[in-house]
């Protein structure tokens, strides 16, 4: 009887940890409940576990689950959870790099990222299944670390920044692997969400709207379609097939010259 051993992965218990840890800092730095910072803090970790070690593309929907749970969590017990954030260049909004997807200001809020977030996911860990954990996370701190960067004050919130970034990663990563499906799948997205590019410039956002996070989430996902080119799913050789045929008919070749030769051959004693 074998017994199979699972192991959670490095990057996850990174990640994992890091939330934690920070979420530890944040709340005794702003006297905060401990407990709801800890709460806070556990749940993009246990997603990041759950996500990394299972790698089932059904598993980004605990993600919608947990974004429920936490507003449903504010509303009831009065709670605000607007800190958790991240508020540019200032030691407060350092753990929002890590929490600002799972927080939104309303519940219309919640509702027009839900079925974006549902379906680009859906979209990345179908046809990406194998990297997917990984550009999805590297997204969601990507994302965070750059609206930290050029954000303007204030707390931004929301996943709307993910979703620009598995937006740009799914048109860009097909073009750039010139794969047929992935080309499809570039196509839709330009279709469906061409028009989000308008609200990454100030210019046409309104004032409520980060920009700086829709920005960052599109840059996020642009590197990581150009950083894991290599990786997941790639454009067959349309030649691999005539190469192993011609390699066949080569060792046939090679095989009938030899049984000639040998028939042809004269021994003298």
């Amino acid at each position: 009887m074998s017994i199979k051993r699972s192991y959670i992965s490095s990057p996850a218990l990174t990640f994992a940890v890091l939330c934690i840890g920070l979420g530890c800092i944040v709340a005794a730095t702003l006297k905060q409940n401990l407990a709801i910072a800890g709460l806070v803090a556990a749940l993009p970790a246990l997603l990041c576990i759950l996500i990394l070690h299972l790698r089932k593309p059904e598993r980004f929907l605990f993600l919608l689950f947990i974004l429920y749970i936490l507003k449903f969590l504010e509303t009831g017990m009065d709670w605000n959870f607007t800190r958790l954030g991240v508020y540019p260049m200032e030691q407060r909004g350092v753990f929002g790099i890590f929490a600002h997807p799972l927080v939104h200001s309303s519940f219309k809020h919640l509702f027009a990222n839900t079925i974006p977030l549902f379906f680009l996911m859906w979209c990345l860990f179908y046809f990406y299944r194998h990297i997917a954990p990984y550009i999805f996370f590297a997204i969601w701190i990507g994302c965070g670390a750059l609206t930290f960067l050029i954000g303007k004050p204030g707390w931004h919130i929301g996943a709307s920044g993910i979703i620009y970034g598995l937006a740009f990663f799914l048109f860009f990563s097909g073009i750039l692997r010139k794969h047929v499906p992935l080309i499809a799948i570039s196509l839709l997205i330009t279709f469906l969400y061409g028009g989000l590019v308008w609200n990454m410039f100030p210019q046409f956002a309104k004032a409520t709207t980060s920009w700086e996070g829709h920005l960052s989430g599109a840059i996020a996902g642009t590197l990581c379609a150009i950083g894991f080119m290599g990786y997941g799913p790639q454009r067959p050789d349309p030649f691999a097939g005539e190469e192993e045929d011609t390699e066949e008919e080569d060792s046939e070749e090679e095989e009938s010259d030899y049984k000639t030769e040998e028939d042809n051959s004269t021994f003298k004693k």
